[in-house]
């Protein structure tokens, strides 16, 4: 079998060392038959952008002779397309590793990429009789002593070298173009980041028709027209929205019926749906290729994708966002929320109150929620949002667990979670009372909206590995709040759980809704799904809410 390319994103060595490779070649010519000068393809991370990339630089560029890379592959079949291989002077930068504390160490980091760029190119440029003011700027990015306005003009000047050069349009490939600007929303200097972006990409991609074919950009996200691509008007987006280009990120269905036939995994092609299928690119149907990468190598499911980035911007974005926590009781549960995707993420400081539709807009574009339906109405996309697959749902329990881990030591949260699974409910409610009285501002809790309750609830559970959490889960004659159940051992304390929040309006008593939440565990036989599962020692309780106070009754 051939090797998997886990980590791999240089097309040469994945053909030339014969890893297993997945054909994406028609990227080439969609890009070639496309009208626009200037194409942008956002999409998730970890879905192959750097390695498709990588294929369009060893397909395109002029200073090496690659055919033979692309004889077995489909685009060799388009002898229009293959006119274009190996015929065009390449500029080439990702900024996948701009990740500095401030602005200045990120300029420093970029100069460097920019020089090492000129610095490839170094034998074009020495063919050329340059003129003084060029020759001073090519030495100066060369050494890294050039002012930002010089960096800013760098690979206009470039391109028109290079063009001069070959006699020949340059092809300009960008990759993560947005990672620099997502860094510095988070460390505090995006204002000036975003005006280096404006300037640097209008220079080169704005009214330079004499010296670019093409230019490529991917990142995760489309930086709002307004703050980067101002007035250019040779551009192309392609989201998730978008048909376009869908089946060239990701795997689709029969690419990976045939990749787990050629590693002897094609039984397990449901539960890989579950787990990594979910996404939906325009109209197609997408897997995560991350993590099918991943899978089939080992041959294990486990939590591949959630892990390759901190999700520093979601917490930001989520915690500022009240609406969000009422949503997430829905999401976690495998229902829809029906919300605005904008195609266009506008970052501000980190103070700025952010929209709703900032927020799902980023989740979406993001790779963790995907949309079941769309409708574009009044000029606006209006989707029906859920979480993608298993793997999402991971990350979104985690989320929880972070706002609550962050407040509180984890002597202490230990000790709130034994008392819970050893049936202590007196320390429980003590514990946890504190835990809400601490943790909720009174704006979460100022309308006992219930399913807030419920959502920090659920935060504190997620912190029992060892037990499965069942929420909302139709049981009985009703649908049951909380189930919490030891995976492996039967014999161990397993919990029935109602919540309820006092109904100011009747008038109620904690005594009244205590005693409302028992009854209804009774009266709906939420304790029989729990028996059919086989587990024999149960313990039923409601959980009454008023503002910040808590209170317990055993059923």
């Amino acid at each position: 079998m051939q090797k998997i390319p886990i980590g791999i994103s240089d097309f040469k060595e994945i053909i030339e060392e014969n890893f297993y490779y997945i054909d994406k070649t028609k990227l080439i010519a969609e890009v070639i038959d496309n009208g626009a000068k200037v194409i942008l393809l956002p999409r998730p991370r970890r879905f192959g952008k750097t390695l498709n990339l990588s294929m369009l630089n060893y397909f395109f560029d002029k200073s090496e002779n690659n055919k033979e890379l692309f004889q077995s592959l489909n685009i060799a079949q388009n002898s229009e397309a293959m006119q274009h291989c190996n015929a065009y002077p390449i500029i080439y930068i990702t900024f996948k590793d701009v990740k500095e504390e401030n602005f200045e160490k990120s300029l420093l980091r970029i100069k460097r990429l920019i020089s090492n760029e000129f610095l490839r190119h170094k034998e074009s440029l020495e063919s050329l009789e340059l003129e003084e003011i060029e020759q001073k700027q090519v030495k100066n990015v060369l050494d890294e002593s050039a002012t930002q306005v010089d960096i800013e003009e760098s690979f206009k000047l470039l391109s028109k070298l290079l063009t001069k050069a070959h006699n020949q349009k340059c092809i300009i490939l960008i990759d993560e173009y947005d990672t620099p600007i997502q860094t510095a929303f988070l460390k505090g200097y995006y204002e000036e980041m975003v005006g280096f972006f404006k300037t640097f990409m209008g220079a080169v991609l704005k009214d330079n028709d004499v010296n670019l074919y093409k230019a490529v950009l991917t990142g995760i996200l489309r930086i709002s027209k307004e703050s980067i691509f101002s007035d250019l008007n040779n551009i192309k987006v392609y989201t998730l929205l978008d048909n376009p280009f869908s089946d060239k990120f990701g795997f689709t269905s029969n690419e990976v019926k045939a990749m787990l036939k050629s590693y002897h995994l094609s039984d397990n092609f449901e539960e890989v749906n579950q787990w990594y299928n979910g996404y939906k690119i325009g109209e197609t149907t997408i897997f995560n290729p991350w993590s099918l990468l991943n899978y089939s190598d080992s041959g294990a499911f486990d939590i591949y994708w959630a892990n390759t980035s901190s999700n520093d911007i979601i917490r930001i974005l989520v915690e500022n966002s009240d609406g969000f926590r009422d949503d997430l009781k829905y999401l976690l549960k495998g229902e829809t929320v029906e919300k605005v995707i904008n195609p266009n993420i506008t970052f501000k400081d980190r103070d700025f109150n952010f929209n709703e539709e900032m927020l799902y807009s980023f989740l979406f574009f993001s790779g963790y929620l995907k949309y079941t339906s769309k409708t574009w109405k009044q000029g606006e996309h209006i989707c029906t949002l859920a979480i993608v697959n298993v793997e999402c749902q991971y990350i979104f329990r985690k989320i929880i667990a972070n706002w609550v881990s962050e407040k509180f030591s984890n002597p202490r949260l230990r000790v709130l979670l034994k008392s819970l699974t050893d049936g202590d409910l007196k320390l429980f409610e003590k514990i946890f009372s504190e835990f809400v009285r601490d943790t909720l501002s009174f704006y979460d809790t100022g309308k006992n909206v219930e399913s807030v309750y419920h959502a920090f609830f659920l935060g504190l559970l997620v912190n029992l590995s060892d037990y499965e959490i069942i929420s909302n889960k139709e049981a009985g004659y009703g649908r049951v709040d909380i189930i919490v159940l030891h995976k492996e051992d039967k014999e161990k304390l397993a919990l029935v759980i109602e919540l309820k929040t006092i109904d100011e309006f009747e008038e109620e008593t904690k005594e009244k809704a205590l005693i409302s939440a028992v009854k209804q565990i009774e009266e709906k036989a939420y304790v029989s799904e729990v028996e059919k599962k086989g587990y024999e020692n149960i313990l039923a309780f409601g959980v009454v809410f008023d503002g910040k106070r808590v209170w317990v009754k055993e059923g």
